[in-house]
């Protein structure tokens, strides 16, 4: 079988990251399925996400807007399952993106939310 095996995002401190991280991954229904003192692992039945420190970090600080990943996008159910999760996760270390646009800031066929934690990773909520 091919196709996208796991992603594994290095981060600069994993108590940080599991803050906003891990309440968004377990609300979309991810299940923690590795844990270990640097790093933690999430599994949806497919492709797994894997939050990790390296000695090998170059910096400490993340920017999406420089050559590299972006950001991750996720299914995240219905409209209303979207709208639910946007106004959660403030709450727990996201603010919302492009909020003057949501949800169609993607374009008017696309129902999404954008979020960006404290760190500067950046997630896409799509509707189904």
């Amino acid at each position: 079988m091919r196709g996208l095996h796991h992603v594994e995002i290095w981060v600069a401190d994993i108590g940080t990251a599991m803050r906003s991280w891990g309440w968004l991954l377990e609300r979309l229904g991810h299940e923690l399925t590795g844990e270990w003192e640097e790093g933690r692992t999430w599994d949806l039945g497919g492709p797994y996400l894997t939050l990790t420190t390296s000695p090998n970090l170059a910096g400490t600080a993340h920017d999406r807007r420089l050559p590299g990943l972006n950001h991750l996008a996720f299914r995240g159910g219905s409209t209303d399952e979207v709208d639910a999760l946007m106004a959660e996760a403030a709450h727990h270390g996201w603010s919302a993106l492009y909020h003057e646009r949501y949800p169609h800031a993607g374009g008017p066929d696309h129902y999404a939310g954008w979020l960006e934690n404290a760190e500067g990773f950046k997630v896409e909520i799509v509707a189904a």
